[in-house]
């Protein structure tokens, strides 16, 4: 089957991220719990300050589905504090410890081994998570291929031309699994590396292009757009 010029050019966007940056080893964690917490912490946040969060749960020995759906309310959200909006994220880490509950009986790895589609599902039902969060959690909990889409992704691949600055979260995923091979790895990877050049290069407002990696796959038009627009 001929190869798709979108395919193409992702895969060799891929390439040249890769080649810049190298393996970005993400999502960092000690068990799969502690990258499902994350997934809900790094909500509207820097991740050096879910880390900062996560170590403060790990001293309190917290990081347990038993002892965190335990812990008093007003506790957690004192120890998750550094994360930002810790009265909210309290309560939707106790949604997620109710969800796993309810639907799994208590077992985290029989969670992570239900079928993707229906795991995604049942996630985007528990009150404070999102498509992104839930595909995080499938992605790098599970190891199952689903492609993460956040704000670095859609700015990216908006001023490109690949997609519109109006594409909505599905429309953003699917430019991504309907044009590359369906394999964790790679999808783990290409995020990792669209948010250290969203970070580096991609800024929401004067985007640095020059030097970037990925100047060379961006148009005279959509270069002036990118300055111009954002």
């Amino acid at each position: 089957m001929p190869v798709s010029k979108t395919t193409k050019q992702l895969m060799a966007m891929y390439r040249a991220l890769f080649k810049a940056y190298g393996p970005q080893h993400w999502w960092p964690g000690d068990t799969l719990f502690e990258v499902m917490v994350g997934a809900v912490l790094t909500q509207n946040t820097a991740w050096i300050n879910v880390e900062q969060a996560i170590k403060n749960l790990k001293r309190e020995r917290l990081l347990s589905l038993v002892r965190l759906r335990g812990v008093a309310p007003r506790r957690l959200a004192m120890l998750i504090r550094p994360s930002g909006y810790f009265n909210i994220k309290a309560v939707r880490l106790a949604h997620l410890m109710t969800f796993l509950t309810d639907r799994y009986g208590r077992s985290l790895a029989r969670m992570l081994r239900d079928d993707p589609s229906e795991l995604r599902k049942g996630l985007l039902l528990v009150k404070g998570i999102g498509p992104e969060t839930a595909d995080s959690i499938i992605l790098y909990a599970a190891g199952k291929p689903v492609f993460v889409v956040d704000a670095y992704t859609k700015r990216i691949f908006s001023r490109h031309g690949l997609v519109s600055d109006r594409a909505g979260y599905d429309d953003v995923q699917q430019l991504f699994m309907g044009s590359l091979p369906g394999d964790a790895g790679l999808f783990n990877e290409y995020h990792a590396l669209l948010v250290k050049v969203g970070k580096l290069h991609c800024k929401k407002s004067l985007p640095q292009c020059h030097g970037c990696p990925l100047e060379p796959y961006l148009s005279r038009k959509s270069a002036r757009d990118a300055r111009s627009i954002y």
